[in-house]
């Protein structure tokens, strides 16, 4: 297990759903001199989507060596193949992810990107419309999709370069040419940038030398909390360590809440809610976001930790997923990242422990049968990782 390791003088920008995430993409590629890397889980056939591609083209067409790489699973077959004969006839190096599940069930669950290793991109947000839903495409929502990125200049930048190249590496076969050339890329320096105050990290999860590289950072932060802990994430189903540094936290009089993303699955609520009596009974606060669709995957640690990334809190992105996630040590970063959980909080409605103690005894079992059947799938899908 590798260790969180942070790099000081990093300029951390958050970005929060497509509305601001898009134009700073968008505006990147198009000052793209020489080189751009970029992942998604899903890339939609939508306006967004047809917007981005044509940014990476655009940036190919002056020349710029542009790779995407995208999730076989979450872009899905067909799509996914249209985009890449559209991309590869326009000079865009395109590769897809685990196509036909041939490795199993893995999926590259992250979503970065990264320009002339100046400017990097990690977080939540998929390429498509913010007012549709991630996995019904031609389902509105109420509201915008709840997400965040962060953008990042300076060292920590040239880190995100090699992991994303190095997943680019891993996605395709290189003849030995093209092996060399791109060793011989990975050894130059990086440009050269101006100084800035945070402290950040580049952590991802993976199925070889960082298999729980992510929920370490979460349990670090979760064992020196002091006073609070804001998490938000769409999905909650973590492992048991997970959910006692939780409960740790809360009895040493730390303030832990929890925002928790429902109504886009029930079984996904079903396992969630059967959580719920421990969690309350340890003094923990759940609340529920119903406004829309969250997408959100951010926390906040105390007054200088926090993180912003593609990881849910359930087993599949702590233990399944490739994941990728920024952590900032930095006390501005953390207060607006605590603004906006705490305006979503509002937006909430807080689970009551007296109120759920009164649900019937049917329902009750039907939360436990969930989590049981999602423990035995988790299961099933990790003895091909173990």
């Amino acid at each position: 297990m590798r260790h969180v390791t942070f790099v000081d003088d990093n300029d951390v920008t958050l970005l929060e759903s497509g509305t601001a995430f898009f134009p700073a993409l968008i505006e990147a590629l198009d000052a793209a001199q020489y080189d751009v890397l970029f992942e998604t889980y899903i890339f939609a056939e939508d306006p967004t989507g047809d917007m981005v591609r044509d940014a990476l083209i655009r940036a190919a067409q002056r020349g710029v060596k542009v790779r995407v790489l995208v999730d076989w699973i979450g872009t899905e077959h067909r799509p996914a193949q249209r985009l890449g004969a559209i991309f590869t006839q326009a000079g865009v190096q395109y590769r897809v992810f685990n196509p036909w599940c041939k490795r199993g069930i893995a999926r590259s669950h992250r979503k970065i990107a990264v320009v002339d290793r100046t400017v990097a991109f990690v977080g939540g947000i998929n390429v498509n419309d913010d007012w549709l839903c991630d996995h019904a495409a031609h389902q509105r929502l109420a509201a915008p999709r709840w997400d965040f990125t962060v953008q990042v200049r300076g060292p920590l930048v040239a880190q995100i370069h090699d992991e994303a190249q190095g997943q680019w590496l891993r996605a395709g076969r290189l003849k030995l040419k093209q092996r060399i050339e791109l060793f011989k890329e990975m050894r130059k320096e990086p440009p050269q940038t101006c100084k800035y105050p945070a402290r950040a990290a580049f952590v991802v999860r993976d199925n070889l030398r960082n298999r729980s590289t992510i929920q370490r950072a979460y349990l670090q932060a979760l064992g020196r909390a002091k006073h609070s802990v804001l998490l938000a994430t769409p999905y909650f189903a973590p492992g048991r360590k997970f959910r006692k540094a939780l409960a740790h936290a809360a009895r040493r009089g730390v303030q832990v809440t929890l925002l928790i993303g429902v109504g886009e699955f029930p079984i996904q609520d079903a396992v969630a809610h059967s959580f719920y009596p421990k969690l309350l009974a340890d003094g923990i606060k759940v609340v529920e976001y119903r406004k829309t669709q969250l997408h959100a995957k951010v926390a906040v640690v105390d007054d200088d930790w926090a993180t912003v990334g593609s990881s849910n809190c359930d087993g599949l992105s702590l233990f399944l997923n490739q994941e990728a996630n920024v952590v900032v040590l930095d006390e501005r970063f953390a207060a607006t990242m605590r603004a906006h959980i705490e305006r979503a909080i509002l937006d909430g409605v807080p689970v009551r422990a007296e109120e759920f103690a009164h649900i019937g005894w049917l329902r009750r079992a039907s939360y436990g049968a969930a989590y049981m059947v999602y423990k035995l799938v988790m299961r099933i899908f990790a003895i091909g990782y173990a």
